[in-house]
């Protein structure tokens, strides 16, 4: 077992024990390749990696694919249990899971698997791992932050060359495509979603971009990433076509003033929520509160959306390795949208931009 996954998993088991939690069943997921670097298909055969305290790891498998666990990150040092076709995989489960009454299961887990267990073991109570999970998670190693790093400045570069593309006269559906063909080209795997909202349009923060011809004076949001190295980029930037709609400049001083307010208040020991406050301060003042209708960020890495969310309710402590969106915005319904969106990193005594790429308004023909 390599020494990242070796210690996660350790960590891991000491967490469930601190919550007093019997078990820990983890499922193909983010959750599972973070743990063991085996990432399958979730599937009607189920997989599941068993931590108990004080235990050795142990993973059932389907028959046909104990070869592919074998030979994974961790296939060496787990226990495999392997099941067929025709057995009962959930009462093999209940044997790894003997005595045990109190069981947290990953938040991907599928309902006929967790009803499955649930007949298998009636006695156990189920609770959610994401509290196990997310707090492990939430703060990245130096691997994980380097690849974030990476991606990052894969996205500023894609917004780079995307300002010396026309706009004018394009469908959006159009510029998506440009954008998830640069984000390959300068270094990611795969583009995962590229949101490109004009005019009217970009009062609606998750748009799909469709045939609308973008036109002068349009406000066109683009909120694009993708993944590299098995970890995910995320950046919203808002350009004008020629010329600001009427009303414009003061909303989109208000977010960069905003987005700014935010960023600089991480800090560690902070809480969550404390950076929401930040921004939505700012928006407030300016007179565009009620337009600012979503959480300020969200925690990134192996997921697009992890814990921590930076929302009024989040009490989470910020700690060094912490990474996640700073992206506050104002929708104006019938008119326009603005949204500036980085991804940041809590250091031991403030905070990493992982997003350079300019803020200040571009005009675009």
């Amino acid at each position: 077992m390599n020494e990242p996954h070796l210690d996660r998993i350790g960590r891991a088991a000491h967490e469930t024990a601190a919550r007093e939690l019997d078990a820990l069943v983890v499922s193909p997921s983010p959750d599972l390749a973070y743990l063991t670097g085996y990432d399958p298909m979730p599937l009607e055969r189920p997989t599941l990696l068993v931590l108990r305290p004080n235990r050795d790891p142990v993973m059932l498998v389907p028959e046909l694919e104990r070869a592919p666990a074998a030979a994974s990150p961790v296939g060496e040092h787990l226990e495999l249990v392997p099941w067929r076709d025709g057995q009962d995989p959930y009462e093999a489960v209940a044997g790894l899971l003997s005595g045990a009454a109190r069981i947290a299961v990953a938040d991907r887990l599928w309902a006929s698997h967790l009803l499955g267990l649930q007949r298998a073991l009636p006695d156990a109570s189920f609770a959610p791992a994401s509290p196990v999970m997310g707090r492990l998670r939430a703060v990245k190693d130096e691997h994980e932050l380097g690849a974030l790093r990476r991606a990052g400045r894969a996205a500023d570069e894609t917004f780079r060359q995307i300002l010396a593309m026309p706009f004018q006269g394009r469908a959006e559906v159009d510029i998506a495509h440009e954008l998830a063909d640069l984000l390959v080209r300068n270094g990611h795997e795969r583009a995962d979603f590229t949101i490109v909202a004009s005019g009217p349009n970009a009062a609606s923060p998750h748009h799909e971009p469709g045939g609308r011809t973008i036109l002068p004076h349009d406000a066109v949001v683009m909120d694009f990433g993708g993944e590299l190295a098995g970890y995910l980029s995320d950046t919203t930037r808002t350009v004008v076509v020629t010329e600001l709609p009427d009303g414009f400049e003061q909303g989109y001083e208000a977010v960069q003033a905003a987005q700014a307010a935010a960023v600089d208040a991480v800090r560690p020991g902070l809480e969550a929520q404390e950076i929401d406050r930040a921004a939505r301060t700012i928006i407030d003042a300016a007179g565009f509160g009620e337009r600012f209708i979503h959480r300020t960020g969200h925690g990134i890495g192996l997921e697009l959306h992890e814990p921590p969310y930076m929302v009024e309710g989040d009490r989470t402590v910020l700690e060094p390795g912490m990474t996640f969106s700073v992206e506050p915005g104002i929708y104006l319904e019938g008119r326009f949208g603005i949204r500036i969106e980085d991804i940041v990193a809590v250091t031991t005594d403030g905070v990493e931009r992982l997003n350079r790429s300019t803020r200040e308004l571009q005009i675009v023909t």
